[in-house]
């Protein structure tokens, strides 16, 4: 097994707690199968991953506002609640986080899927994301993971050989990307879980 010396940490479901429930589950008065319809037809996860990689977030409103102009108000609700969206940390992971980096063993970045627009939201709230050595924000870069070119720019640009590296991510399609690059990967489920599957690569915390 290779000596692991550098952490690579997805932010929104691994270290930040973020999901549109919080503001469409009482739009929809408590009626999760509605509001998962309109996420499944209406304000999807694709489109809101354009954003993500850089596609403007007013155009990107009014361009679906004309598609389906029967649920505008809910389209602008998308992003003109999307502070709203954000919940808290998630501690257990934070705690993890600031173990990592205060045993000075390894180099520590961020790599999340997230609009330039609003992840200066999240930089004023959250002090910890000062603690990384640096933070590739897809929406910035223009390209998203799962895609390859953001594997290879988050490589290149904090000198990381993939194989001496472990990515941390709640989705598995972006685990998956990372591991065909020959970066180690672990799907995020809980901060308990994560410190298990650290153990694996004689990572005690």
């Amino acid at each position: 097994m290779h000596k692991i010396d550098t952490f690579i940490f997805d932010l929104g479901g691994v270290l930040i707690d973020w999901n549109p429930e919080y503001v469409y589950l009482e739009a929809f008065n408590g009626d999760r199968e509605k509001m998962q319809w309109f996420f499944d037809n209406i304000c999807t996860n694709d489109w809101n991953e354009n954003q993500d990689a850089g596609y403007p977030m007013a155009k990107a409103t009014e361009e679906r506002v004309a598609m389906f102009p029967e649920y505008e108000e809910l389209i602008r609700m998308f992003y003109g609640r999307w502070i709203d969206m954000l919940g808290d940390s998630i501690s257990g992971t934070v705690e993890i986080l600031q173990k990592l980096i205060e045993s000075q063993n390894y180099k520590v970045v961020a790599l999340t899927n997230w609009s330039a627009e609003t992840f200066p939201i999240a930089l004023n709230r959250f002090e910890f994301l000062q603690w990384f050595e640096g933070i590739i924000v897809s929406g910035e870069e223009k390209t998203r993971k799962p895609f390859d070119d953001i594997y290879h720019l988050t490589l290149n640009r904090f000198h990381i050989k993939p194989e001496n590296s472990i990515f941390i991510d709640d989705n598995a399609r972006n685990i998956q990307a990372a591991n065909n690059l020959g970066i180690n990967g672990i799907r995020f489920k809980s901060p308990e879980q994560l410190i298990e599957d650290l153990k694996q690569y004689n990572i005690k915390l």
